[in-house]
């Protein structure tokens, strides 16, 4: 179940396509600017607060210089109280500034990170069916979650103390070079290859940050597919195995996670241990000067206790740079996904309700459709070659087929969950793509050989399939009916039941038929079901395929069937065979003079061609 995706340096950006040119980490974070914009004031202001608090920490030191060399000196003990007053001042103006910058950015970034949230929820909503095909829903999952609070946190503290302690330093430095620039230099000295290791540390923790990131969504695919799969894991009494993959993903995230600690430990070593040797130097430098009198002893306290005031914001230098780090590499996994282009709307919106173009009645058609997966091989057959069909208005045609005949990818393309490679698909005379999503949508109904159920109640499952006409209980009623869902009434609070994730409380042909009911609730115009009686017991499909007769007689439908009961619920029916349609005609007339048919509703796929899809 475990899922391999590409490297960080070769996964494309929407999965498949060239690889990406590697951004700047100041390009990457500036991507978010749209998102901070809104809130650009609060943050701002609370730059300038922390700034504010930093620089009323650099002022300490110079009272210090004033109480040494002025009322200690002097030996004055109501001008070192007034010294220690002044001290207790800043220090409670500088803590109530920090306290205030954090009130001011708390609630504004907690509205960033749920905006970038739901944009991203919405923009999954939209993208094609075929981006979904490609991404394992964990690194989706890991991106929505994870990443966007490394970015939050990235808001929070190091957008703001890169910058607080950039301009701190920068004061600080100043104020030891007016102190004693002698001393300065000396202090100056570990700047550069400070300097030059922070480069070398940025794009190695870059390279780590993203892989371990990566490792994480894999992780989590791993865990969903266990959680969603776990009747086949105990099925098949495979939990072993499984604890085996996830302790080997989770041990290779282990090894990046330490990677990231050694270099973060390498930087630190390098910041701390530097700084505190140049301050170690000015030391001795300093009490020999004011041993010969060439400095005074509060010059050196001022100038020691500025040089160790700038310890914090220098020893922080390697954490913020990791975390600038990590949100760099989640705001390129998390564009990765937004910049994934779209589906077409189409060339307008929907009409308004009641309002349609003016069409002919035509049915459903399919003109020289031909269609290859966009990942398919070069060179290798199309999975539907050419394919002519017409359904004619209010008809019902069974779509026969071997297994991997390509049935199911026909279906799709009526609703466009996948567009075509070539040929058109027509509704009364309209083409598809002529159509909003939207209003192609609510004309074509569809149900899927696999149910999907979300965690709801069984009404709200249903009338999904309703759209915006607004369904009510008696529609509910109805489909339920034809759907011989009944059995819900038997639920401990009916139609209000909640099914669960993925419906698993239920039985597979509950499930199939509450997926049918969703189908007819909203009386289509257009009905494409994908084996939709599959898993249901013979009397079951008898009193389902009863009902569903009055429904296809309204209503212009395609059916993939795989039995000859579910055939016999058609008018005509049309074969598919290597892509192609081989015959079309009536159930009897196909049974007579075609073997291919014959074999297929015999139960011997003798004759079709093997394709995975």
């Amino acid at each position: 179940m475990a899922t391999t995706l590409p490297t960080p340096d070769t996964r494309p950006e929407d999965g498949s396509g060239p690889v990406p040119e590697p951004r700047s980490t100041v390009r990457t974070l500036l991507r978010l600017w749209p998102y901070v914009r809104p809130v650009r004031a609060r943050l701002f202001t609370a730059a300038f607060i922390a700034v504010l608090a930093s620089c009323i920490g650099l002022v300490i030191p110079l009272v210090l210089k004033w109480m040494v060399d002025g009322p200690i000196a002097d030996r004055d003990p109501g001008g070192v109280w007034l010294g220690a007053l002044y001290l207790l001042l800043l220090g409670l103006a500088e803590a109530l500034l920090f306290g205030f910058r954090r009130w001011l950015v708390a609630r504004p970034l907690s509205g960033v990170e749920a905006g970038m949230r739901a944009d991203l929820y919405r923009h999954l909503q939209r993208l094609p069916v075929a981006f979904h095909d490609r991404w394992p829903s964990g690194q989706l999952l890991s991106r929505g979650t994870t990443d966007l609070m490394l970015l939050r946190m990235f808001l929070a503290f190091p957008l703001t103390f890169l910058l607080v302690n950039s301009v701190t330093i920068l004061v600080g430095v100043i104020i030891m070079l007016v102190q004693d620039w002698t001393l300065g230099l000396v202090v100056l000295v570990p700047a550069v290859p400070v300097m030059v290791t922070c480069l070398v540390f940025e794009k190695r923790y870059s390279a780590a940050s993203r892989r371990a990131q990566d490792q994480v969504g894999d992780l989590t695919t791993v865990v969903e597919e266990s959680v969603l799969g776990i009747r086949i894991v105990k099925g098949f009494g495979r939990h072993r195995s499984q604890a085996r993959a996830f302790h080997e993903l989770a041990g290779r995230l282990r090894g990046t996670e330490l990677h990231k600690a050694r270099l973060l430990a390498t930087i630190l070593g390098i910041i701390v241990t530097l700084p505190e040797l140049a301050i170690g130097a000015a030391l001795v430098l300093g009490c020999m000067r004011v041993a010969d009198g060439t400095l005074s002893a509060g010059t050196l306290v001022a100038f020691l206790s500025t040089a160790l005031a700038l310890r914090w914001p220098v020893d922080s230098i390697g954490f913020l740079l990791a975390m600038s780090q990590e949100a760099a590499t989640a705001t390129t996994r998390y564009f990765e996904v937004m910049d994934a282009p779209e589906e077409d709307p189409g060339p307008g919106a929907a009409p308004p309700e009641g309002a349609s173009s003016p069409r002919r009645a035509d049915g459903l058609r399919f003109h020289e459709v031909t269609f290859r997966y966009p990942d398919a091989p070069p060179g290798s057959p199309p999975v539907l070659d050419r394919v002519d069909l017409h359904i004619r208005p209010g008809e019902s045609m069974a779509l026969v087929g071997a297994t991997g005949s390509g049935k199911t990818t026909l279906t799709a393309l009526v609703p466009r969950l996948h567009e075509v490679t070539s040929g058109r698909i027509t509704l009364d005379g309209v083409d598809v793509t002529a159509m909003s999503r939207e209003e192609l949508r609510a004309r074509v109904a569809v149900a899927f050989e696999e149910p999907t159920l979300f965690s709801a109640s069984v009404g709200e499952n249903v009338l999904m399939g309703a759209g915006a006409s607004g369904a009510g209980s008696g529609d509910l009623e109805r489909a339920l009916q034809v759907a011989q869902a009944d059995f819900v009434h038997a639920l401990p609070e009916g139609v209000d039941t909640q099914v669960g994730e993925q419906g698993l409380s239920l039985s597979g042909g509950q499930r199939q038929r509450l997926a049918l009911a969703r189908a007819v609730v909203g009386r289509p115009g257009f009905l494409v079901l994908d084996d939709p009686l599959s898993a249901l017991d013979v009397h079951t499909e008898a009193a389902v395929e009863a009902a569903l007769r009055r429904v296809l007689a309204d209503t212009t439908a395609l059916i993939v069937a795989h039995r000859p009961s579910t055939v016999l619920l058609a008018d005509r029916v049309a074969l598919l065979s290597g892509g192609r349609i081989t015959a079309v005609g009536t159930h009897h007339e196909l049974l007579r003079t075609h073997p291919e048919y014959a074999h297929l509703m015999a139960g011997d796929p003798a004759g079709g061609q093997e394709d995975p899809r």
